[in-house]
């Protein structure tokens, strides 16, 4: 662990009376305490899960029960949760095993997205929601430039299949093309075709977020070509 946990806790803007309660948060299970993060997760992520509703319920005070369901699980899933962790290097905290840190430990999503949720389990316990529910907006609010319906509730894939047999009477089709990296931290390069031409290729850390990228290109040149 390379920094001082005073410097999380700045980042974080709240100072944690009970010590043990931010260490319990950061350690893995393969630290091989009598304690881990995993019971502090199960509650931060239902903390979060409330927090990010209430927040969207009032935010689109017009929009309906589905639209509002699927804007939040755009954010509180993996994805989102890691990469609010890595807005405040949380990586740089958490309590591993060696052979967990020489995995890339540090690096892992869903490693991270769990010490994320922990952190804010934590903080629920010790302070109340009020006290979470300002750092998890406060970060969220920092790290999505714009939340809305239209940069949140977005989907490339579906809008490009409906292009596409609109005008062609067909579907795309997604292929991979390679795949980098060790496991922890792989990366895929898709491509997209449509009627045997590719249109797009794109990567991405998982082959959903490779997909959705070279169709959002795709779509962008159709319009152009249109």
């Amino acid at each position: 662990m390379s920094k001082n946990l005073d410097t999380l806790e700045d980042t974080l803007g709240y100072t944690f009376k009970n010590k043990k309660l931010i260490i319990e948060a950061l350690t893995h299970k393969s630290y091989k305490q009598p304690y881990d993060n995993e019971r502090l997760e199960f509650l931060g992520d239902a903390v979060l899960d409330l927090i990010v509703g209430e927040y969207l319920f009032f935010k689109f005070a017009g929009s309906d029960e589905g639209k509002l369901s699927k804007i939040r699980a755009s954010l509180v899933n993996e994805d989102g949760f890691d990469k609010l962790a890595r807005s405040i290097n949380l990586g740089d905290y958490i309590f591993l095993s060696n052979a967990e840190e020489n995995n890339g430990g540090r690096d892992k999503p869903s490693l991270l997205s769990n010490a994320f949720e922990a952190i804010i389990g934590a903080i629920y316990l010790e302070a109340g929601l009020k006290t979470a529910n300002d750092i998890a907006i406060k970060l969220l609010e920092k790290n999505h430039k714009e939340i809305s319906l239209d940069s949140l509730f977005r989907d490339f894939k579906t809008t490009l299949q409906e292009l596409t047999q609109a005008r062609f009477g067909i579907t795309p089709e997604y292929k991979v093309i390679a795949s980098r990296g060790p496991d922890h931290k792989k990366e895929f390069e898709i491509a997209v075709c449509i009627d045997n031409k590719e249109y797009a290729k794109a990567t991405g850390k998982s082959k959903k977020i490779a997909q959705q990228e070279a169709a959002k290109l795709a779509l962008a040149l159709l319009k152009k070509d249109k």
